[in-house]
């Protein structure tokens, strides 16, 4: 069969080699793609952006597309599952009312509140003067968020009262994050350690995929301005069998219920962010519509289930019954970003040494690239991800960062730090004896 991928980031490059193994698979297209998914062996670019939904409904229907798998939030949340599935086609993701978990911070937030699902004490506001004074009557650290999609940049942790007034006002005023903007969220800090929950759901039964966290910071150690992720690692070692057990029963299954009773039946993937505090509790930060990104590519790694007959079994809502295996290794990947990352990007300079023998341990996912005769050039604000397996997260992380070495390109960064608290986990545990 031939399948679509919606997108041309890390996370689409992932989901496409991915797609391609599956000897079910004669051909997969990816709409617009990068450099690295043209190079894939059955995979072809097609100069169709996302936001080009009539075209890329014109193309599945010429091309005989049996299943279309939607990368990024902004189609998801526009509609696009609702028009393929109104044209006859198969599309993977949740329709334009359940992605609204997404697409409007405001709705998540009332929705986690309406369910009794933990998650922070928040308001929203659309008038900078009662966002000030909400401000002035709580105490910092607070957050501050866009209400719509701002690309993984719409948050702001304030240290203090005077940044959290800058953020309100810098969204309300301004104008930074457009009509994404114009309503935003105030809510509590919450203390922890963070990770991404990412599950398939068939609109009643619910697959989890491996556990993992993301660095959403750009600077080591965790610090500089908030971005749509530097690095990723799976698993996530502190979601043990008992926690996973408590965030599917406490915030998962009441998600997935809730959603149906609210006739916004989800079905798709559905990424929560969660806060793991000191106590092992979990609090819901946010939720999103897809795969995450860098998340996908580690979770591409170890996964050995065929991808695509997975999303057939949700679309045909027989999840209950998905058999899921993975590769008891772990991944990490290291993102490699473009100078002015997040608040801009370095175009048109080559990379050099994505020639090298990196080994089958490790991949190198494109996102910002594309290929000008023989040579790759960024293309985007991040602009590679690299990937690779081990036994344990340190030997994971070793191998991505020997390939990252190998990789030249005078407009390209990376944070050095990398599942750092994974590593410091594993140690520990070596150290005590377990």
């Amino acid at each position: 069969m031939k399948i679509l991928i919606v997108g041309g980031g890390g996370r689409e490059h992932a989901i496409a080699w991915k797609a391609a193994q599956s000897p079910d698979v004669d051909k997969v297209y990816v709409a617009p793609g990068n450099a690295g998914t043209a190079e894939e062996n059955k995979v072809e670019n097609i100069p169709i952006i996302p936001a080009r939904i009539p075209e890329l409904i014109a193309f599945a229907r010429q091309n005989s597309v049996a299943l279309t798998i939607v990368g990024p939030e902004a189609p998801l949340v526009s509609g696009i599952v609702d028009d393929f599935t109104n044209a006859g086609l198969r599309c993977f993701g949740p329709s334009k009312n359940a992605a609204a978990l997404e697409g409007s911070k405001s709705f998540s937030k009332a929705f986690l509140r309406r369910h009794d699902i933990p998650t922070a004490e928040y308001d929203t506001f659309t008038e900078l003067g009662a966002a000030i004074d909400y401000i002035e009557s709580k105490d910092a650290p607070l957050v501050v968020k866009a209400d719509g999609l701002a690309a993984g940049k719409g948050v702001t942790v304030a240290v203090t009262p005077g940044q959290a007034k800058q953020a309100a006002t810098d969204m309300l005023s301004a104008d930074k994050f457009g009509e994404a903007g114009h309503r935003i969220v105030i809510e509590e800090f919450l203390a922890g350690e963070e990770i991404s929950f990412i599950v398939i759901s068939d609109g009643e039964n619910v697959l989890p995929l491996a556990s993992s966290q993301d660095h959403k910071a750009r600077d080591d150690g965790d610090s500089g301005p908030n971005t749509g992720g530097m690095g990723a690692y799976s698993p996530a070692l502190i979601v043990n069998e008992a926690l996973n057990d408590k965030i599917m029963r406490q915030i998962i299954e009441p998600t997935i219920r809730g959603m149906r009773a609210e006739g916004r039946p989800y079905r798709g993937v559905l990424y929560a962010g969660l806060i793991i505090d000191d106590s092992g509790e979990p609090k819901a930060l946010e939720f999103n519509c897809r795969l995450g990104d860098p998340e996908t590519q580690p979770i591409m790694m170890r996964l050995e289930s065929d991808l695509p007959e997975l999303c057939d079994m949700a679309l045909a809502q027989r999840l209950r019954n998905a058999p899921v295996e993975w590769d008891n290794r772990a991944a990490v990947g290291v993102v490699m970003a473009s100078s002015g990352y997040p608040e801009s990007a370095t175009r048109d300079r080559v990379i050099f040494g994505l020639d090298a023998e990196f080994g089958e341990d490790v991949k190198v996912f494109h996102a910002g690239t594309k290929r000008v005769g023989d040579d790759v050039l960024t293309n985007g604000g991040r602009v590679l991800c690299v990937t690779a397996l081990a036994d344990d997260i340190a030997g994971a992380k070793n191998k991505a960062y020997e390939a990252v070495a190998a990789i030249q390109c005078d407009a390209l960064f990376y944070r050095a730090d990398i599942a750092w608290r994974a590593v410091a986990r594993e140690t520990m545990t070596i150290h005590n004896g377990f």
